[in-house]
C-alpha cells in the first residue's frame, strides 16, 4: 500500500460495508480476497524469513512466525474489504496444515515440491489395500496421525500466548487448532483412495464406495465433536459449513444418490437447521439448486468457471454468492480488463437481491499481480454500488 494510505478510514469504510450488507441494505457489493499462507510463503515479498511449506509443517515455532508474517504482509498489501494494518488488540494464529490435515490423519504421508503446496499420497489406491482402514478403525482424534503434531502444535502456540509472546509489539489474543471442518467425504475419498480409483468405485464397486463413504463421514463427526468438546464449543451450532470441491467431478445424480446422503448427514449433525453454507470450487454449479434446496444452503463460496446470470436465476434472490474473475484471469490480465470482467460480473444479474460477495474465483497464487487485486476491489466500488 502508498505510504500515505489511511488505514483508519479504510476500515470505517469497511465496518459500514458490512453493518449495512448484513442489515440486508448494502451501499455496495463487499469485496473480499482469499489469501491462505501459501500466498506468501510462496512469494519473495510475503516471505522475507524465506519459510519453506516444509519447515512450516514439522516446527512450531517456524508456523508461528510464518502464520504472523502471513497476516502481516496480508493486512498490509491486499487491499479488500476486510480490517487493514496492525491489529487493534492483537494476533489471532492456528495451526495450518493446508488441505493435507484429513487424508494425513487417516495415515496418507505428506510430500513437499519446490514451488508448491504439500499434497499426500493415497494409501488405499491398490486391492490390497483399499479395505486396510476399516480394519484399523477410526483414528484417534488427538493421537491419529497428523492430528498428534496438530495439537501439539496448538498447545505450544498457547504456550507462547500465555508466555506473553508479541509479534510487532502486538500479544497473542487467539489460538486456533486445525480439523474443525472437513473438505467433504468425496474429496478425502479422493485423496486417501485415488481420485481414478475412487471415480471408478462409484461406477464400478458402488458397495464399496458406500462403505469407504461411510467410514470417513462418521470419522469426520467423531473429530470435530471431540475438537468441540476439548475447546468447549456447542456440538451444533444454528447453521453450519462444509466444503467438497470434489462434486464437480460427477453428475447431479451421482451427486444425489452417492453422496448427498452423507451431506446431509453432516448437516443433520452439526446444524440446528440452517441456513447453512457451502464452498465449491471448480464447475459444480449444476449442483446448486439441488443442494440448496434440499441442505437448506444459503449461501455458496464459488471457484471457476461460474456463470452468474444462470446461477442467480436458478437459486433466486435470497441465495448469497460468493465469486468473481477467475485466479487464472487475474494472473495474465492488466488492469483494465480486470476492470471490464468486474463490470461484466456486476451487470449480469448476480447483484439482484443484494446477497453478492465480489472476491477472485478462488484463492490467489502467488504471482497474481498487486495491480490487477487493486483494479479488482476499485473496480468492484464502482460497479458494485447499489
Amino acid at each position: 500500500m502508498p505510504p500515505q494510505f489511511d488505514f483508519d478510514r479504510h476500515n470505517e469504510e469497511v465496518a459500514e460495508v458490512w453493518r449495512t450488507y448484513r442489515a440486508g441494505s448494502p451501499i455496495r457489493v463487499p469485496i473480499i480476497i482469499g489469501a491462505n499462507t501459501r500466498f506468501s510463503l510462496l512469494s519473495t515479498a510475503g516471505n522475507p524469513r524465506k519459510i519453506t511449506f516444509e519447515d512450516y509443517f514439522n516446527d512450531p515455532a517456524t508456523m508461528l512466525i510464518g502464520n504472523l508474517q502471513h497476516q502481516d504482509y496480508v493486512r498490509h498489501n491486499l487491499l479488500q474489504d476486510a480490517e487493514m494494518g496492525l491489529p487493534k488488540t492483537g494476533w489471532g494464529v492456528g495451526v495450518d496444515f493446508q488441505n493435507t490435515y484429513e487424508a494425513a490423519w487417516f495415515g496418507c504421508p505428506i510430500r513437499f515440491y519446490d514451488d508448491q503446496v504439500p499434497d499426500t499420497l493415497p494409501i488405499l489406491d491398490d486391492d490390497d489395500s483399499k479395505n486396510k482402514l476399516f480394519d484399523s478403525g477410526i483414528p484417534d482424534p488427538f493421537t491419529g496421525g497428523l492430528m498428534a503434531r496438530n495439537w501439539e502444535f496448538y498447545d505450544y502456540f498457547t504456550a507462547q500466548k500465555e508466555a506473553g509472546y508479541t509479534y510487532r509489539n502486538l500479544p497473542l489474543v487467539s489460538v486456533g487448532a486445525n480439523g474443525f471442518g472437513t473438505d467433504g467425504p468425496l474429496t478425502v475419498a479422493c485423496n486417501i483412495r485415488g481420485a481414478s480409483e475412487f471415480l471408478a468405485d462409484l461406477l464400478e464397486d458402488p458397495e464399496y464406495a458406500h462403505k469407504l463413504l461411510d467410514y470417513i463421514t462418521e470419522a469426520t463427526i467423531v473429530r470435530i465433536q471431540a475438537y468441540r468438546k476439548r475447546v468447549g464449543q456447542p456440538l451444533k451450532t444454528q447453521g453450519w459449513g462444509f466444503a467438497d470441491d470434489s462434486v464437480q467431478l460427477i453428475s447431479t445424480s451421482m451427486y444425489r444418490d452417492m453422496i448427498f446422503p452423507y451431506h446431509k448427514r453432516l448437516i443433520d449433525t452439526f446444524s440446528e437447521g440452517g441456513p447453512n453454507s457451502i464452498h465449491l470450487c471448480g464447475n459444480a454449479t449444476r449442483h446448486f439448486p439441488f443442494i440448496s434446496q434440499n441442505l437448506n444452503i444459503r449461501s455458496f463460496d464459488t471457484g471457476f468457471p461460474v456463470d452468474f446470470t444462470a446461477i442467480r436465476e436458478q437459486l433466486g434472490p435470497d441465495v448469497e454468492i460468493l465469486g468473481g474473475p477467475s485466479v487464472p484471469f487475474l494472473q495474465s490480465a492488466t488492469p483494465a480488463q480486470v476492470r471490464e470482467e468486474v463490470k461484466r460480473i456486476c451487470e449480469s444479474g448476480i447483484r439482484i437481491g443484494k446477497r453478492f460477495v465480489l472476491r477472485e474465483g478462488n484463492n490467489i497464487s502467488p504471482d497474481v499481480p498487486t495491480e490487477n487485486l487493486v483494479a479488482l476491489y476499485e473496480s468492484g466500488k464502482e460497479f458494485g454500488r447499489y
